[in-house]
C-alpha cells in the first residue's frame, strides 16, 4: 500500500500546475483557431469545446472568459487575414494559392446561393456564415467577388466570430457540466462539435 501510494503522489506531482496549463493552453489554442481559420480544415469548434471542458475544471476565475477572448480574436484575426490574401490574390495577374484555396472549397452552386443572399442581406449573413457549418467559405468568396474593402467585411465579421466562439464554447461548458473527469467531457464535446460540422457534408454525400 505504501509503494502505492508513493506512485499515486509521483502521478499527481507530474500533472502541471493551473498557471502552467494556462499559459501553455491559451497561446496554443489562439495559435491553432488561427492556423484552422487560415487552412479550412483543422476542426477549430472542436478545439474550442476541448478548452471550454477543461476550463470548466479550473479553479481561476476567469479561465472560461479567456478561452471566448483567444478563440474570438484567434478566430477574427485569421478571417481577416484569409479575406486579405484573397483580395490580394484577385487584384493580382496570376493569383493566390490562397484565393484558388477558397475557390476550391465553394463549389459553384454553395457560391451561387451565397451571393444571393450576400446582396439580399448584407452584413448580417457574415454571422449566420460563422455559425453555419462549411457556410464561412463561400461567404466569404461572395464577398471577395463583390470586392468588398477589408474594414466592411471585418465589420460584419466580428460580430460572426463572437457568435461561433459562444457556441462552441456552450458546448464544451455542457460537456464539462455533465461529466465529472475532464477528458470524458472532452470526448463527448469533441464529438458534439465534430458531429454538427461534418453533418452537411454527410447530408450532400448521401443526397449524392
Amino acid at each position: 500500500m505504501t509503494l502505492l501510494a508513493h506512485a499515486l503522489s509521483a502521478a499527481r506531482s507530474t500533472v502541471p500546475p493551473e498557471s502552467t496549463q494556462q499559459a501553455i493552453g491559451y497561446p496554443t489554442l489562439f495559435l491553432l483557431v488561427l492556423i484552422g481559420a487560415l487552412v479550412p480544415v483543422v476542426p477549430t469548434g472542436a478545439l474550442v469545446s476541448s478548452a471550454a471542458v477543461v476550463a470548466v475544471h479550473q479553479t481561476a476565475p476567469f479561465a472560461l472568459a479567456l478561452v471566448f477572448v483567444t478563440a474570438s480574436l484567434a478566430a477574427f484575426c485569421g478571417d481577416a487575414a484569409l479575406y486579405a490574401l484573397g483580395r490580394h490574390g484577385m487584384g493580382s495577374k496570376n493569383g493566390s494559392r490562397w484565393l484558388e484555396a477558397i475557390r476550391a472549397r465553394a463549389p459553384e452552386e454553395r457560391l451561387s446561393r451565397a451571393q444571393a443572399r450576400l446582396a439580399e442581406h448584407g452584413v448580417a449573413v457574415l454571422v449566420l456564415s460563422r455559425l453555419v457549418p462549411a457556410g464561412r467559405i463561400p461567404i466569404m468568396l461572395a464577398c471577395l467577388l463583390a470586392q468588398w474593402p477589408l474594414r466592411t467585411f471585418a465589420r460584419g465579421n466580428l460580430p460572426a466570430c463572437l457568435a461561433w466562439a459562444v457556441t462552441y464554447q456552450l458546448i464544451g461548458i455542457l460537456g464539462g457540466s455533465l461529466f465529472p473527469r475532464p477528458w470524458q467531457g472532452v470526448v463527448a464535446a469533441v464529438a458534439v462539435a465534430l458531429l454538427i460540422s461534418g453533418a452537411p457534408a454527410l447530408w450532400r454525400r448521401l443526397r449524392g
